[in-house]
């Protein structure tokens, strides 16, 4: 068998859809598990047919079996399911690539308990493009830090349940470490009536939601007379897959830890 071995859980899902694609076009991976939920049409079908490629695993809601015979599993579902595939990834040790985001900080102290057994890359966006924004984030907040109002838009499709996205979030938080600054005492995440004059120390946050916006993001450095904008649009899921498979082929050779796409990229 070519490669490393990927279980894929919410397989017929639109993230799971584009994660079986990607690595059934990958010549160093191999797609060895599809898993979804009982009552899911899905069910029985051979993996390939949900993305019109020739392949015969089928797609079973055996969580258990299915995360055992890979090497790693990627999982962009909901912090519930996460985390209990989380608990079986450490009893066959094997790794863990997470897309989740909307974990609560029990949730995130899971994570990092697991980390010291299995390898884990925990990210709220795989996207190559994304983190490479997340870079440029620092530089611009240490340019910018004086006179510049931050703000940090973001929008997505009518069916994300959480809000601000994972990645606005992130954003927040590399603008505010790199203003050295607790996002959590700083952020503002909605107004409305007569809120006063703006406190320049806050980072604000604006979410839309609407129609198949597959995830548009932008951080606005308001000046006096200017305006400084870095943005990050995804037309399609496929970022977010390739790059969850590159985090896969990173964690090949780890036996534990925890590391996001900045470790991945090299950007560190």
């Amino acid at each position: 068998m070519r490669g490393m071995k990927i279980a894929v859980v919410g397989a017929s899902g639109r993230m799971g859809r584009m994660i079986i694609e990607s690595t059934l076009k990958d010549a160093d991976a191999a797609l060895v598990s599809a898993i979804d939920q009982a009552g899911t049409p899905a069910i029985g079908r051979e993996a390939g047919e949900l993305v019109g490629i020739p392949c015969p695993v089928p797609v079973t809601t055996d969580v258990e079996a299915g995360i055992a015979q890979a090497d790693c599993l990627i999982d962009f579902t909901r912090p519930e399911g996460t985390l209990a595939h989380l608990d079986i990834c450490r009893r066959h040790k094997v790794a863990i690539v997470i897309g989740t985001t909307g974990f609560d900080d029990h949730g995130k102290k899971s994570i990092v308990d697991a980390a010291r057994e299995i390898p884990v890359v925990f990210a709220p966006n795989m996207s190559v493009g994304v983190n490479v924004v997340f870079k440029l984030l620092e530089t611009a907040t240490r340019i910018l830090a004086e006179g510049y109002d931050i703000e940090i838009v973001e929008a997505h499709h009518r069916h994300k349940i959480d809000a601000p996205s994972g990645t606005a979030l992130r954003m927040g938080e590399v603008v505010a470490q790199s203003l050295g600054r607790d996002l959590k005492a700083c952020a503002v995440y909605g107004r409305e009536g007569v809120t006063g004059e703006r406190d320049p120390s806050t980072i604000g946050f604006a979410t839309v939601r609407g129609g198949d916006i597959v995830g548009d993001h932008t951080v606005m450095y308001c000046g006096t007379g200017e305006r400084v904008e870095i943005s990050h649009k995804a037309g399609s899921r496929m970022p977010y897959a390739l790059g969850s498979l590159r985090a896969a082929r990173f964690l090949a050779d780890k036996s534990s830890g925890l590391f996001d796409m900045q470790d991945v990229l090299g950007l560190r």
